[in-house]
C-alpha cells in the first residue's frame, strides 16, 4: 500500500460498474455439487442439466367429466338424432365401437376411446347413453406427455429453481436434485471499537457482521460469521488468510485511508489490491481485493456504506460464486417527495420510505419520501426504509415531482 495512496482522499474513485466488473472477473465460481430432496431445492442452482425420465401425462386422460367414445360414433349426432351408446362401467379399461365410458377429469381414457363428450352433452338411459353433440378426434382428451415430453430438458446448469419448478421436478417422478453447495463466505468484523453488548465510552456494539451474514444467507451462501478483530496488522492479516479457503472474504470496518484503516494493507500484503475507493455515495472507501484466487470484499464500516456496498459488491461475488448472476433488484414507480441532491460523477443511494397511493385514484403512483437521516453511519435511515433511488453518475440530484424507480433491494434474495 503506497503512502500516496493515503495521502489521496480518493482523488481518483472507479465507477460502479468498473469495479464490479473488476471484483467479478476475480471471482471463480466453485464446482462442489450436491444431491438434496426436491422439497428443500427452493433458491437451489442447478449443478448439471435436468431431463425428464418420463413423460407427464404419463397417459391420455379426461380433460372433464363425461364420457370416453370413439369419435366415429358420434359423427352426425345433434339434439333430435342422438347418438345411442352402449354404457360400460366407469374405470373399464378399454372400449369398443358403440360403447361409451364414464370418465373423470384427469382419469386415463380407456384404450379404444380417442375423445370425450362433455357430461351435458350425455343422457343416460337404462345400459345406453344418449349422444346429442358430436366430437372430434382428440377433443377432450390430454394426451400422453401433452404437459411435459419424456426427454425433455427442464433446466440447464446454473438455473435458480423456484417454488414452481419443484412441483415440475417432482410431476416427472424426480425426489432429488443435483444442486451447487451453496458458496462460502467468511465475514470478518473488525474495529477495536466494537462490542458484543453494554458499549461504553467510545465503544459501539457490532452490527455490520451480522448484517451482512444474514445478506449472505439470503443470497444463497452460507456465511462464517467471525468474532471481531480488533485493529491490529497482525490479528488482521492472521484473521484474513485463516479463511482464504473460504469462497469469498468480506471485511467491515478499516477499509478507508485513515491510521487504524489497515484491512486495504493487509490485503495488498497478502495478495492484491483490484480498486481501493469506487465513486458511489454512501460509502465510496470500499476496497476490493484477491489474495491466494480467494475475492476479497472490504466494506466501509458505516452501517448504511456497509450495507450499500454489500449490495452492490457482494451480493454479485457471492451469486458469481455459486454459478449463478445476480438478477437486478426488482423496483416499483414512485413520485419524488423532495429533491435529492447529488455530486455529479458519483453514484447516489437515496433511501427512501413509500407511501400508499390514492385507492381511488387507480393512476396515482406512490409517493417516495427520502429519509431525513442521511448520513452513512445513521443505520435507521436505511432499516427504516422501503428501499433506496439510485442517483446515476452524469445527474446532479433529482428533483421533487419527478418519478423515479425505487429499488426494494431487500424483496429479491
Amino acid at each position: 500500500m503506497s503512502h500516496d495512496r493515503r495521502e489521496s482522499g480518493f482523488k481518483r474513485r472507479t465507477r460502479v460498474a468498473d469495479a464490479r466488473a473488476t471484483l467479478l472477473d476475480a471471482v471463480t465460481p466453485h464446482d462442489r455439487t450436491e444431491s438434496v430432496p426436491v422439497e428443500t431445492a427452493d433458491g437451489r442452482v442447478v449443478a448439471e442439466p435436468i431431463d425428464a425420465p418420463a413423460p407427464v401425462p404419463g397417459y391420455d386422460r379426461a380433460a372433464m367429466d363425461g364420457y370416453a367414445v370413439r369419435a366415429s360414433d358420434t359423427f352426425g349426432a345433434g339434439d333430435r338424432s342422438p347418438a345411442v351408446l352402449a354404457a360400460k362401467p366407469a374405470e373399464t379399461d378399454s372400449i369398443a365401437p358403440d360403447e361409451a365410458a364414464r370418465v373423470h377429469t384427469g382419469s386415463a381414457v380407456p384404450e379404444g376411446a380417442d375423445a370425450v363428450v362433455m357430461i351435458e352433452q350425455v343422457e343416460e338411459v337404462g345400459d345406453e347413453v344418449e349422444v346429442f353433440d358430436a366430437v372430434a378426434t382428440g377433443e377432450n382428451v390430454g394426451e400422453a406427455g401433452e404437459d411435459v415430453a419424456d426427454g425433455q430438458r427442464l433446466f440447464e446448469s446454473g438455473h435458480v429453481l423456484r417454488p414452481s419448478d419443484l412441483g415440475l421436478l417432482r410431476s416427472v417422478g424426480l425426489d432429488s436434485v443435483p444442486v451447487r453447495e451453496p458458496p462460502e463466505v467468511a465475514v470478518i468484523p473488525t474495529g477495536e471499537e466494537l462490542v458484543e453488548s453494554d458499549p461504553g465510552p467510545g465503544e459501539v456494539i457490532e452490527t455490520n457482521g451480522l448484517t451482512v451474514s444474514r445478506l449472505v444467507e439470503r443470497w444463497g451462501g452460507e456465511a462464517r460469521y467471525r468474532d471481531v478483530v480488533t485493529d491490529d496488522p497482525d490479528a488482521l492479516r492472521e484473521a484474513v488468510e485463516s479463511d482464504l479457503d473460504a469462497d469469498v472474504v468480506v471485511t467491515t470496518g478499516g477499509s478507508s485511508v485513515g491510521e487504524r484503516d489497515l484491512i486495504p494493507e493487509v490485503v495488498d500484503g497478502l495478495g492484491e489490491v483490484l480498486v481501493h475507493g469506487v465513486a458511489l455515495k454512501p460509502g465510496h472507501p470500499v476496497c476490493l481485493g484477491r489474495a491466494e484466487g480467494t475475492p476479497i470484499v472490504s466494506l466501509p464500516g458505516y452501517p448504511v456504506a456497509c450495507i450499500v456496498n454489500a449490495a452492490q459488491f457482494l451480493r454479485p461475488a457471492t451469486k458469481r460464486a455459486g454459478g449463478t448472476d445476480a438478477e437486478p433488484f426488482p423496483t416499483r414507480r414512485a413520485t419524488l417527495a423532495r429533491k435529492v441532491a447529488s455530486e455529479p460523477g458519483v453514484r447516489t443511494f437515496a433511501r427512501v420510505t413509500l407511501d400508499t397511493p390514492d385507492e381511488d385514484d387507480d393512476e396515482a403512483l406512490p409517493t417516495a419520501t427520502p429519509t431525513r437521516a442521511s448520513g452513512s453511519g445513521i443505520l435507521s435511515s436505511v432499516a427504516l426504509a422501503d428501499g433506496w433511488v439510485v442517483v446515476p453518475e452524469p445527474r446532479e440530484g433529482l428533483d421533487a415531482g419527478e418519478a423515479v424507480d425505487v429499488e426494494l433491494w431487500e424483496v429479491t434474495p
